[in-house]
């Protein structure tokens, strides 16, 4: 069976105010014509479907769009919910639509949903090599009556092995794939961030370890933006199919390619993913910038950020230049560059906020970027009593 991991489509999104809606269209339209050429089974989707909760009809109906062209091209679909979707409103119609060949879970039942397709072994044709797709939805850890997310899930994974004791009789072994959407470690390694990821961990509570996924053939994971393996074991994230900011330039985005034969995984093969526009950071002064940008004849609608050299204050430098950049998202003043890096501190201030994972770093955040410079010690004592006195 060959099958095309994907997740976090984060359906409906805005970055800087822009709306990322045609560039979602023109991204999973490429995803079809991937899932043709390399005559996929079926496409799983691992949850954040949507940016939020509640997506806008525009969203919705470019979804739908997605889905009915892999029906017409006879590409089954597996998908489930993240923790931006609503899992209510993802499960509407689900058995109606799993007929049809697109199965959704999206609410946590009493345990996992489990799909199963079948067809004959190239080795023995009077036999068949089943493939099991085990869904398990993003969910709160009290949904389970659990502490924590490691503790949830290997209870909720624990009901989908019971059921299977003593009622597996099929002679050839059957293919495993599990399908979640939860913050995984391996013992104890996290795996790499995107600064376009939007949860913040605290306190190891979410994190679930990829031990806990023993016994499948492969895992596709959702929820991290970058696409990364988890492990030496057949454990991945496809990461998000677009880049969300500006920290992630150096991303090569891609779907992964899984193929699996009558005794498990054999293969994965990341498949690149090209945009209709990329993110891009140029530097130099307002007018170098501008002089360059008459050179160019590929790449003006580029999603920008910009780092100005100049000295001194200039009059509309984001008007000036989106005259021949028309899609600046950022721009950023060399005195708001970090020395050590050479990087803007409006980048390198979520690596730091993951680090710190507290309100009063947030706030000192917050203000770096706005302000561009430090809290002064008097401005930590006003916000600490503050976020003291929110928290009691």
């Amino acid at each position: 069976m060959i099958f095309l991991h994907i997740s976090d489509l984060h359906i409906g999104k805005s970055v800087s105010d822009f709306s990322m809606l045609e560039d979602q269209r023109y991204i999973l339209n490429q995803i079809q014509e991937i899932a043709q050429a390399n005559h996929v089974d079926a496409v799983v989707i691992a949850g954040d479907i949507y940016d939020r909760a509640i997506p806008t009809g525009e969203a919705v109906t470019l979804f739908d769009s997605f889905l009915t062209g892999l029906s017409q091209k006879n590409i089954q679909t597996i998908l489930i919910s993240g923790n931006h979707d609503s899992p209510e409103r993802l499960s509407f119609g689900e058995a109606l639509l799993g007929r049809q060949g697109v199965h959704i879970a999206g609410l946590l039942k009493d345990g996992p949903a489990v799909v199963e397709f079948r067809e004959k072994a190239p080795s023995s044709p009077d036999k068949d090599v089943v493939t099991e797709f085990v869904l398990l939805p993003f969910f709160k850890p009290a949904q389970a009556g659990a502490a924590n997310s490691g503790e949830a899930v290997e209870k909720m994974l624990g009901r989908y092995w019971n059921r299977k004791q003593g009622k597996e009789t099929d002679i050839m072994r059957k293919n495993r794939v599990l399908v979640t959407h939860f913050f995984v470690t391996d013992s104890g390694r996290e795996p790499e961030l995107s600064d376009s990821e939007t949860t913040i961990h605290v306190g190891g509570l979410d994190n679930v370890d990829a031990s806990l996924f023993a016994g499948f053939d492969y895992t596709a994971l959702g929820h991290i933006h970058k696409t990364q393996q988890i492990g030496e074991h057949p454990i991945w994230y496809a990461g998000a199919p677009l880049k969300y900011s500006f920290g992630e330039v150096s991303q090569t985005k891609c779907a992964l390619l899984v193929t699996l034969g009558e005794t498990g995984f054999q293969e994965i093969r990341q498949v690149p993913l090209y945009p209709m526009r990329e993110f891009r950071r140029i530097r130099g002064t307002l007018q170098a910038l501008l002089l360059a940008a008459q050179g160019e004849t590929e790449g003006k609608l580029d999603y920008i950020q910009a780092v100005l050299l100049d000295k001194g204050e200039l009059i509309d430098p984001i008007g000036t230049l989106r005259s021949v950049y028309p899609n600046v998202m950022q721009i950023l003043r060399q005195e708001e560059m970090n020395a050590k890096e050479g990087e803007p501190f409006a980048l390198t201030g979520s690596r730091k906020l993951a680090e710190k994972k507290d309100a009063l770093a947030l706030f000192e955040n917050f203000y770096l970027e706005v302000r561009g410079e430090e809290l002064s010690e008097e401005g930590k004592r006003i916000a600490a009593e503050a976020v003291k006195y929110v928290e009691v």
